[in-house]
């Protein structure tokens, strides 16, 4: 099981200035430093991606770097306009996912938070007729599909898989209902579950993300070997010190998520282990934590 950043991270404490690949490695290194893998420049860099700018990120880790890219619905979505837009910036983009397969890229990101918004037949179609252009001919590369900013389980999984996706990373933060579209794909779908608030004031224990992983893999037979876990959103509204400490908590919880069952145990709290215990309160809290105040105590 693996851990990833799903979007961008705040500007790195450096002097004003500072230029792009001294801000992409610092990002970088905080990816490193958490245990994430694969990498991204956490939108450091700015305009549209290339294959130059993907390379320039490979060539600051040994790890593996993804690529994120806009979707062909939600940049449509975006300019307003509907279906001439969002065919032809499949086609568009078509020839940029070609490229970083060719070049080497090993995952590409395809964000359509627009999706939400599949409400009626003919967006459903333009849909799945979009994404068919985008991925035609992409081969030697993961592909995986990124719905967040809220619910789109409305759209229905065959919408959102008719094309040839390898895995799909759903927000679970902002999107609960999500996990409708979790438990209809595919067995050979690979799930990541965004799972971690990007919220300053989330508690971001390992349990709640643990649980995430588990459910997922049971999902269909899919099995832990193709699941992940990343950040819900982006992290770039936050600290960079705050957001840095959600990125050592993500790739924590991987970890524990590949240890030993007992390791895991040790590693939450009680209460999540066996609630029927904690409800007769026959369990204590971690030497770490504070216990519960009575009832009526202020």
């Amino acid at each position: 099981m693996f851990a990833t950043l799903v979007g961008g991270l705040p500007p790195p404490p450096l002097e004003a200035g500072a230029p792009t690949e001294v801000l992409v490695a610092a990002a970088v290194r905080a990816q490193e430093g958490a245990g994430l893998e694969p990498i991204s420049d956490a939108e450091m860099r700015p305009g549209p991606p290339s294959v130059a700018t993907w390379e320039a990120t490979a060539q600051l880790t040994q790890l593996a770097v993804k690529q994120a890219v806009t979707g062909p619905y939600t940049t449509a979505w975006e300019a307003g306009a509907r279906h001439e837009a969002a065919i032809d910036r499949a086609i568009e983009l078509n020839g940029f996912l070609r490229d970083l397969a060719a070049a080497g890229c090993p995952l590409i990101e395809v964000h359509e938070p627009a999706a939400t918004h599949l409400a009626d037949d003919a967006e459903r179609a333009l849909f799945r007729e979009a994404h068919l252009r985008l991925l035609d001919g992409v081969d030697d590369t993961h592909v995986s599909l990124v719905l967040t900013g809220g619910n789109a389980d409305a759209a229905g999984i065959d919408t959102l898989l008719a094309a040839p996706y390898h895995s799909l990373t759903v927000d679970l933060i902002a999107g609960p209902d999500n996990w409708r579209l979790v438990v209809a794909a595919p067995r050979e779908i690979g799930i990541v579950c965004g799972a971690l608030s990007p919220s300053a004031e989330s508690l971001d224990g390992p349990e709640t993300l643990l649980w995430a992983a588990a459910y997922a893999a049971s999902t269909a037979g899919r099995g832990r070997d193709r699941v992940g876990l990343a950040t819900a959103s982006t992290l770039a509204a936050l600290p960079w010190d705050v957001a840095v400490a959600k990125l050592g908590r993500l790739g924590a919880a991987a970890r524990l998520a590949n240890a030993p069952t007992d390791d895991r145990v040790q590693a939450m709290d009680p209460r999540a282990v066996s609630s029927r215990a904690a409800a007769l309160g026959t369990v204590g809290t971690r030497p770490s934590e504070p216990p519960d105040p009575p009832a009526g105590s202020t």
